[in-house]
Order: C-alpha cells, then structure tokens, then sequence
C-alpha cells in the first residue's frame, strides 16, 4: 500500500462501533486533508474496512448502497432518517 492508502488504513480501523465520521475527516485525520475523494476511491476499492461509519460532509450515506449502510449503522445505535445520519 502507498503512504496514502496506510493512513487511510490506520484511520479506518481505530473507528469504534457506533462512531461516524465524514469522508474529509478520515482524510484530515490521515493528514491528508484534501483528500476526501481519495478516501471514497479507497473504500471502494479495498475490502475488510468499516465503510459503513464513513458518510458525506452531509451525513448522507454511500449512493447505491443505503440500505445496507443503513442497517449496519443502525444495528451499531446510529439514527438514520431519508437516506443521512441525523445528530
């Protein structure tokens, strides 16, 4: 894996169950803060992440793929409500 892709990596598996975070701050985090996109192209391309607790700036989840991201955030305590996670 490159440099990028290890801090995306790292980031990713220190999510706890039932914690959310956006796109942007896995990249901030990762210390590569503008690499939001980056961090989708990631998720989608490498299995065995928790891809479920990553939504948009929004907290609108993954297109495509709501009902399963819902369900998965759900069964971890998160209110999901049309689509986005609400506060």
């Amino acid at each position: 894996m490159t440099p990028f892709e290890e801090s995306v990596a790292k980031v990713l598996n220190s999510l706890r169950q039932g914690e959310v975070v956006t796109y942007g701050e896995v990249a901030a985090e990762a210390g590569f803060p503008a690499a939001h996109r980056a961090v989708g192209r990631f998720l989608k391309s490498h299995q065995g992440y928790p891809w479920w607790r990553v939504v948009t700036s929004t907290g609108r989840l993954v297109p495509g793929y709501e009902v399963e991201q819902a369900s998965q955030l759900r069964s971890e305590g998160i209110k999901v409500v049309n689509g986005r996670v609400v506060a």
